[in-house]
């Protein structure tokens, strides 16, 4: 397959009508290769963070095994791209269908739940033929935690409470032969210190149970890096969450887990759109809030943009996007710094792109087309390229 150097590059061979997804393969490898080499345990990908088998691909290829999926779509996504991967199927509630497909089909023996009926539901799903019980079952406890630290919580849908995680962790354990417990801080945390948080609410449920204890799942949350979002170093989640797991009262062949999304492939992806109306500071472009800047116009997340063009010389004004459906609904507020003499006609690259953007574009209103073309350049902006340098004391978390 062809591979641009850059999206320039890109803009000059095809002048498209439609956006362009530029996939950045090299960015997805190292960005695994970190964790891989970096986390003290096992990362997951978050399959629903970016479901594309060619980068689900890129991430097996480069160290990362095991696959965190949350729909019996994603099952057979991962497994059919994957066969030898090991899919954990980490959302709380699931069809008994599912739960049994899942088991008896693909595999998968890892299931997270927050309640006794779902602890019922996989171990009635999991049963053999003569009605036998599963015997190979790795049931995990989800526990809520708090998402003060985070940019997106996820906080009240799932997880059971503290009071309530003693009595599930220990009927649990009836019926499994490895019992885990996890939970999630949030998308984009910007402190490690709601891993800290978080862990002292699973010392807590683990004393109160007194059981044992097999494996810990710190969730995903692990940030990427954006305009107003510059988080610390991940060594220094990862520090932080090494000491802490190791003073819990678990067994002492715990595993440790972590369930990475965003952090995996937000650089993997940008996109090039075109500007088709400018308005004042409104720029009119061909995608938006129901294609892959979802996020940009529900969340007023902020991603990098760049100019294509090299004839605009002004300095950067703050402009708003409008996508290019009917709806005022899409609508970006931004802002987004670009030349201010730009104008129709023009293109942009918006970058960081890999998580979520691409996975949430949808074909409302008959939009929604986008070609995907593989770029050799590097991310707009990384966590990985070695171009964030910060002094040794800044940010360090102590392991005293």
């Amino acid at each position: 397959m062809h591979i641009y150097p850059d999206a320039k590059s890109v803009v000059r061979d095809l002048t498209p009508d439609e956006p362009v997804i530029l996939n950045r393969p090299h960015a997805a490898a190292r960005a695994a290769r970190f964790f891989v080499d970096k986390f003290p345990g096992k990362s997951l990908y978050a399959v629903k963070a970016n479901p594309s088998p060619e980068l689900l691909q890129t991430l097996w290829d480069n160290g990362i095994t095991h696959y965190d999926v949350a729909s019996i779509a994603e099952v057979r996504l991962a497994r059919t791209t994957l066969p030898d991967a090991t899919l954990c199927f980490m959302h709380p509630v699931k069809t008994a269908r599912a739960i049994r497909e899942a088991y008896h089909n693909h595999g998968v023996k890892t299931f997270s739940l927050d309640t006794t009926e779902e602890l019922e539901k996989i171990v009635d799903a999991c049963r053999d033929d003569e009605g036998n019980a599963a015997s190979d079952l790795r049931l995990l406890v989800r526990l809520r935690v708090s998402s003060e630290y985070s940019e997106l919580s996820l906080a009240s849908k799932f997880g059971a409470e503290l009071g309530e995680a003693a009595a599930l962790l220990q009927l649990t354990r009836q019926h499994c032969d490895w019992l885990g417990i996890c939970f999630h801080v949030g998308s984009q945390a910007m402190s490690p210190f709601a891993y800290v948080t978080a862990l002292d609410r699973v010392r807590a449920a683990i004393a109160e149970a007194s059981v044992v204890i097999d494996m810990v799942d710190v969730g995903g949350g692990f940030p990427s890096i954006y305009p107003g979002m510059e988080p610390p170093p991940l060594e220094d989640y990862f520090k932080i969450i090494h000491q802490h797991f190791y003073a819990l009262p678990i067994a002492y062949n715990a595993e440790l887990w972590c369930e990475p999304g965003r952090a995996l492939c937000a650089e993997y992806s940008s996109m090039i759109v075109r500007v088709d109306k400018r308005r004042g500071d409104e720029l009119y472009i061909n995608d938006g809030a129901y294609g892959a800047l979802y996020d940009a116009a529900h969340v007023a997340w902020k991603f990098p943009v760049e100019a294509l063009e090299d004839d605009l010389r002004d300095a950067d004004a703050d402009f708003a996007f409008y996508g290019p459906t009917c709806d005022d609904a899409d609508y970006m507020q931004g802002p987004f710094p670009l030349p201010s003499d730009i104008q129709a006609g023009d293109y942009i690259e918006i970058g960081m792109l890999g998580a979520y953007g691409t996975a949430m574009k949808t074909g409302f209103n008959g939009f929604g087309d986008a070609e995907q073309v593989l770029v050799a350049d590097e991310p707009m902006l990384s966590l990985y390229d070695g171009s964030r340098v910060r002094p040794e004391a800044d940010n360090v978390v102590s392991l005293r």
